[in-house]
């Protein structure tokens, strides 16, 4: 697979909606990625996506355990 470049992204949230979503994201796990995915690939590549997204939402306070 050809190495692809980062990209941004930015977006705004209320604080309701980003501690749902910091939910979500907490709770998603490889089988939904799977199920979502044409391949193996694809949803490890979700799963690197979702981690990078955790990662942001903890970073502005929205960490749940």
């Amino acid at each position: 697979m050809a190495q692809s470049k980062e990209v941004q992204v930015s977006f705004e949230v209320s604080e309701v909606e980003a501690l749902a979503l910091a939910q979500f994201v907490k709770r998603c796990g490889f089988s939904e990625w799977r199920n979502n995915a044409v391949d193996n690939d694809e949803a490890y590549q979700m799963k690197d996506a979702f981690y990078k997204l955790q990662e942001g939402l903890a970073e502005v306070g929205f960490c749940p355990r």
